[in-house]
């Protein structure tokens, strides 16, 4: 095995099961190794540049020996894990060398949607290596990892900035500033095995036994008594699915929605909550496009979907409108109204506006809808409305007497419109449920659904 733990070999072989790393060439000087292995039970196939020759930079030899190991993935049908430490194209090669780097990007393409692609980041990944990683389905990034179009020094000779190596392309730079990096690992180990994790989660999916869980398990006390007071939904979240088997990805950016893997009695799902402890849990361009972007991911794998909602709407605000919250926000919308996995909804507090259709309401196509009892679905809500319904009523009463009508309409106003009744009537919510037994009835949804997944790519919305 080789001694520099940057080689090829020694990074594979701490990624991989032992005794089932069997490389599929002879060592080259493409500075790549691709390689046949195994994580548990889950045959794939994993590629990693060598770091400690070059600077792992890819020639056209390289970028043949990563496409050819991408398409071997998708006639075989697993998944594929890249180990990143690359400075992008030879430029001794010259244009060979980007041709090189087109072709594995080529095979990504051609393989998005149809086999699991993660990528991780062990050291810089410049230039194409960046777009490398970036074109896969989860991207995670141990502590050395850096990623970038161009460095430092190009930026400093052609615009005249100084900026530093982490400050441009590090763990904060890509997990909390563009969303690039789903996970931040503490280590180069620990980066292995998430990578392990959501390989299992992606690729080894379960099956459901409802008949496995408690008759009851009460989650109201996870949320505020006072309907206005935020708090976190991540408890829930954890709650809901196996014990210890949340993967949350992209925790540090558009943190005012909560995305990842877990598992329901064994069988592999994808959570999508809003989190009221951040923006109050509005939907807005950020939080549209993380989301869309996971829908589409589970959708193309067959991972059925668990919609928390909990949201005033959207985000108001010129500057939204300049980032494209119009965009951005159809989306989310076109991300569930295509998806044809099991996908069930469960209102926690409250609904409101356009973000009520967009988290996977009944009209995009969801398989179930269930509501706490206090939760409110409507247009807005019950303070803002009655404010424009009953304009002139609240103008027309003395100062003194004018909170207390408003309090007296909004009441009325949450009886008649905002509650769940008209949404049981119409169809559009399937039931009320008791918090004990949310889990149950949600399992039960989703086993009886028939399984599917959707015939697309999953491209890097």
């Amino acid at each position: 095995m080789d001694e520099d733990p940057r080689k090829p070999l020694s990074r594979l072989s701490r990624l991989l099961d032992d005794g089932w790393l069997a490389p599929l060439h002879p060592p080259d000087s493409s500075n790549v190794q691709t390689v046949r292995g195994r994580i548990g039970n889950i045959d794939v196939i994993a590629y990693c540049t060598d770091g400690s020759t070059m600077g792992g930079a890819l020639g056209q030899l390289g970028g043949q020996r990563i496409a050819a190991a991408i398409d071997l993935a998708v006639r075989e049908r697993c998944p594929v894990i890249g180990l990143w430490h690359s400075g992008g194209a030879q430029l001794a090669e010259g244009i060979s060398s980007l041709d090189g780097i087109g072709r594995v990007f080529a095979a990504m393409i051609g393989a998005s949607g149809r086999v699991p692609q993660i990528s991780v980041v062990l050291g810089t990944a410049a230039g194409g290596a960046a777009y490398g990683a970036a074109l896969t389905d989860l991207v995670i990034m141990a502590p050395e990892g850096r990623m970038f179009v161009t460095g430092p020094s190009v930026i400093r000779s052609v615009t005249g900035e100084e900026i530093g190596m982490d400050e441009l392309g590090g763990g904060d730079a890509h997990g909390r500033g563009s969303g690039v990096v789903h996970v931040l690992a503490a280590s180069e180990a620990d980066a292995c095995a998430r990578a392990r994790r959501l390989t299992r989660l992606l690729a080894s999916p379960g099956c459901f036994r409802p008949t496995a869980l408690p008759a009851k398990d009460d989650l109201s006390g996870l949320i505020p008594d006072n309907p206005r007071r935020a708090y976190d939904i991540r408890p829930i979240v954890s709650r809901l699915v196996d014990e210890g088997t949340f993967e949350e990805v992209q925790p540090l950016w558009a943190p005012s929605i909560v995305i990842g893997l877990g598992r329901l009695t064994g069988r592999t799902i994808g959570v999508i909550a809003n989190n009221p402890i951040r923006r109050g849990g509005c939907l807005d361009t950020l939080s549209s496009e993380k989301a869309a972007r996971f829908v589409r991911m589970c959708d193309s794998f067959g991972i059925p979907l668990l919609v928390l909602v909990d949201v005033p709407g959207y985000l108001p605000g010129a500057q939204q409108e300049r980032d494209g919250v119009i965009r951005r926000g159809a989306k989310l919308l076109h991300a569930f109204g295509e998806a044809v996995v099991p996908r069930v909804t469960l209102i926690i507090r409250k609904s409101y506006g356009g973000a009520y259709i967009a988290m996977n309401s009944r009209a995009l196509g969801a398989t179930a809808v269930f509501a706490w009892p206090e939760a409110e679905v409507a247009v807005m809500g019950p303070a803002a409305a009655v404010r424009i319904l009953h304009r002139k009523a609240l103008a027309g009463v003395p100062a003194e007497q004018r909170d207390e009508l408003e309090a007296r309409l909004i009441e009325t106003h949450r009886r008649t419109a905002g509650g769940i009744t008209a949404g049981l009537e119409l169809g559009l919510v399937d039931e009320i449920i008791d918090p004990a037994h949310t889990r149950r009835r949600i399992c039960e949804a989703l086993a009886a659904a028939p399984a599917a997944s959707g015939r697309h790519g999953n491209i890097p919305l």
